[in-house]
């Protein structure tokens, strides 16, 4: 229905009622435009820093995962010296005597500090697990705390590491001191119980009752753990990439229709004041 000429009074600008309407519509949808531009452009800045975030939690499950992979690369080297060394003071055994008190005080310790080491391990690499769950569960979890726990899980595969740099060390002390036959009998005694902290069995070969949890448990435990966070951290930016690829997206098509409305409202304004 066309619009009476009654109700068409001309602006200060000669512009009618009827355009200044229209002007002031499209310069609405201009301004709206523009606010989602910038809303979508606090998203994107958001999700990129997020995937940054992203990126070097990978970098570092990445780490880990060579770490526990060498960790386990040495392990299995270190238990065929500590099996042969086993065999060994076997052979020698029948003609030595047994180890004296402060060898086997000595040996009593380092069983000690390195369950202690086991123990803590396991409860770090339980309550990382438990913090990952609860980070998927509750965003609100603290990032910090997540890469603190991170950290720590590091710290603590390397502190096996270092646990097992002690036992070559100790395999190395024990592999000189067989030429003595009064070190023979602690050598036997040692290399036992060593073998016992790796693989978890006696002497007998069955299950030992001393020890909650052995090396080759602790360091298969953390191979696993090393490879499921890479998978985890890989697929979270993943996920993160392909939000923030999709919100790049949006804002550029934003974008294209903001350029498009304010090139209309700019041509719109130049005619009605030409008008």
């Amino acid at each position: 229905m066309a619009i009476p000429m009654s109700y068409i009074r001309p602006s200060k600008y000669g512009v009618t009622e009827k355009k200044k309407a229209e002007l002031d519509a499209l310069t609405a949808q201009v301004l709206n435009t523009q606010n989602q531009v910038e809303q979508l452009q606090a998203v994107v800045n958001s999700l990129q820093a997020k995937t940054n975030r992203f990126q070097d939690d990978l970098n570092l499950a990445k780490q880990n995962k060579a770490t526990a992979s060498a960790n386990k690369l040495d392990l299995v080297s270190i238990t065929q010296s500590v099996t042969d060394l086993l065999a060994s003071s076997n052979i020698a055994f029948d003609q030595m005597v047994l180890a004296d008190t402060s060898a086997k005080k000595l040996a009593a310790q380092m069983n000690e500090v390195i369950n202690k080491l086991i123990y803590s391990a396991e409860l770090i690499n339980k309550l990382g697990n438990l913090i990952v769950r609860k980070k998927a569960l509750n965003p609100l979890i603290s990032n910090d705390l997540v890469s603190m726990i991170a950290t720590a899980g590091n710290d603590a595969n390397n502190a096996v590491a270092l646990a097992l740099v002690a036992l070559k060390s100790t395999f190395t002390a024990q592999a000189t001191s067989i030429e003595s036959e009064a070190t023979a009998a602690l050598e036997l005694t040692n290399a036992i119980k060593l073998l016992e902290i790796i693989t978890g069995k006696n002497a007998q070969g069955k299950p030992s009752t001393r020890i909650s949890q052995c090396l080759t448990e602790l360091i298969d435990e953390a191979h696993t753990q090393a490879f499921k966070k890479s998978v985890q951290a890989e697929k979270a930016l993943q996920e993160v990439t392909e939000q923030l690829n999709a919100a790049k997206a949006q804002l550029s098509k934003t974008q294209v229709k903001l350029n498009s409305l304010q090139t209309g409202l700019a041509a719109a304004n130049a005619a009605a004041l030409a008008s």
